[in-house]
This record gives C-alpha cells, structure tokens and sequence, in this order.
C-alpha cells in the first residue's frame, strides 16, 4: 500500500507538470476523486489490510485526497484566469476597423400591402372595421345568401369548429353584421385573415387575407362602383390603367362581376404575367344582394350598394409579378430582403 500511494504522488505531480487548460484538471479531477478514481480505489482495498494498519493508511489516503484536492483547485483558478483573459483579448474591439453594418428588420409585403390598402380606402373615405376570424355559418354564409347546398359549406372547402362554428372563409361577413346593426349609409372596409379547406399549391393557400369593401345608401349603381374601381386601381398601381367588368357569380352580389385590368407590364400586348391575354384579373365585385338587405332588415327598393373583395396576395403577387404565394408564407429570407424597406 506504501508503494502504491508513492507511485500516485509520483504520477499525479507528473501530470501538473503538462496541464494545458481547465479542461485537463477536470479530467485529473474525475480520475483521482471521482466515484472510480484513485482514491476510492485505495479506500476500497484498506479492506485487505490488518487491524493495525488500517489506521495508519486510511490516514495516509485521506491526507493524499486533501492534497490533490487543494492542488487541483489552485491550478484550476490559474488556468481559468488565463483563459478568460485569453478571451477577452480576443474579444477586443479595433478601433480604427470600419463600422459593422447590420441589417434592419422590415415590414413583411403582406403586412405593407394591407396598410396601402387601408390607406387607399381610407382617403376614399371608407371606415375600417373588423370581424371575427371564428365566424358562425349564419354570418358566414346564411345571412350572405347561400344556398344549403351550395359547395363552399361543404366540409372539404371550409375549416369548421362545430357544426354551427367554422373558420371565416372571407372577410365578406362582416357586411350582414353591420347592416344588422347600423342603418346606411355605411361606407365600410374590413381587412383580415380568411381560411379555406384548399390544397396548398402556386395559386391557392389554406389561408389568405382580404379585404372587404362595402358602400350601401340610397341611389347606388354600377357606375359607383366602377368610380370606386378606377379611383382605386391608379392609386395602388400608380400607373394609367383601364379595367373592365366580366359576368360572375357570388350568392352575395347580383349582378356579380369579375374585375380586370390592363396589363401594367405589357400594356395588352400579351406577356407571361398577363398569359398572353393582356388583361389581369384583379378582384370579385357587385352590387348588394336584395336578400341580403332583407335578411339584415333593409328595404332594397330604398337601399342599394356595392361590394368588393380584394384578395391583399393577389395584389402583392401582380405588382411584383411574384408567380407563387407560397413565398409569402415561408418567410425565406432570400425572398423577403428583395422588398424595399
């Protein structure tokens, strides 16, 4: 037992000798005072000696123990001292180095276009309202005029929560929740976050944001719409731009039209934006249904009025000719830092 605790103190101020960093005294530390280290390996074997020697070495092994102990924590402080100050050198500043330049967050294009939007609409003189994104199906579709058959109540196209509770498919619910509760004239927009039960592909997304336009009061015609339609193409696309009326349906609007563009890029020549046609479709527009003035309590021989539904992806897609929504919605940053702040 006296060679072997010999041979120990021989070794272990061998190994001091070629410490390097704090990382070699933790190890030293977990080979001599660990669980299986050295000295546990000699508390262990005072089991082998005589009564009268237990005393004498349990006394030399623990004196051992206090001694690595004490050294270990003395070269441990140096060496973390050395490394600290090693890495504060490293860490000082040049002065004299040109200035770091960091790059400043900007605002996401969907965000931006639904604050143009908003501003446009606004300087029209348009309130900004908000509805619920859990809607209930009589707001949803009930009160809007659609049939019980119709295929956008289907499971496999709307998000629902219950049978009566489902994810607003558009921002369009608004309208039978303000006619319910104002008497026109009522001069409203209303952006927000739709859902639809969609397949997620270049042209489609299970959620999306739109913004709703509506104007009822007395005496409102096509030709207010097509007033609203111009004023508000020129001043989002800040260009000279013609716009034309196609036929749609919407169960909420009759008549129902689709609202085109000219090609801004091509000016109607045809272009892959415009898929050769030199038109874009822009947005679903009409005049109020007379059921929906009724189910809201409003006589439609002495109110009329128009509604639009522009999709804000739509338009951030044509004004910079963008061919897949999905990059709105990854937040790649390649994509993103290619808008201007």
């Amino acid at each position: 037992m006296e060679e072997r605790l010999a041979q120990y103190r021989k070794e272990f101020e061998e190994k001091r000798k070629n410490f390097q960093s704090s990382k070699d005294i933790e190890r030293e530390k977990i080979a001599y005072l660990g669980k299986k280290g050295v000295v546990q390996g000699l508390m262990s074997d005072l089991r082998t000696l005589t009564a009268e020697e237990k005393p004498r070495f349990g006394k030399e092994i623990n004196l051992f123990k206090c001694c690595v102990e004490q050294a270990l924590d003395e070269d441990y402080s140096f060496w973390f001292q050395k490394e600290e100050l090693e890495a504060l050198e490293s860490e000082k500043e040049d002065v004299t180095l040109p200035g770091r330049r960091y790059a400043f967050a900007a605002q996401h294009p969907i965000s931006e276009m639904i604050e143009e939007l908003v501003d446009i609409f606004s300087s029209m003189g348009f309130s900004v309202q908000s509805s619920p994104e859990i809607e209930t199906d009589y707001y949803n579709f009930e009160a809007l005029n659609f049939e019980e058959d119709h295929p956008a109540r289907e499971m496999q196209d709307t998000f629902y929560v219950d049978e009566n509770i489902l994810l607003r498919t558009h921002t369009t619910a608004i309208q039978t929740r303000l006619l319910e509760s104002k008497t026109p004239p009522i001069r409203m927009i209303c952006p927000g976050r739709c859902y639809r039960n969609e397949t997620i592909s270049s042209r489609s997304h299970v959620n999306f944001h739109q913004i709703d336009v509506m104007y009822v009061d007395k005496n409102v015609s096509m030709q207010d719409l097509a007033a609203t339609s111009s004023q508000f193409l020129q001043k989002l696309f800040h260009k000279g731009v013609t716009f034309r009326f196609r036929n749609s349906y919407f169960p909420f609007v009759e008549p129902g039209v689709e609202v085109d563009m000219s090609c801004y890029l091509c000016k109607q020549k045809g272009c892959s934006l415009c898929k050769g046609t030199g038109w874009l479709e822009i947005f679903g527009a009409g005049m109020v249904h007379p059921h929906v003035l009724k189910n809201c309590g409003h006589d439609p021989e002495t109110y009329q009025g128009y509604a639009m539904g522009v999709g804000v992806e739509r338009m951030q897609m044509l004004r910079y000719g963008i061919d897949d929504i999905r990059l709105l919605f990854e937040n790649d940053q390649r994509f993103l830092n290619q808008f201007p702040l």
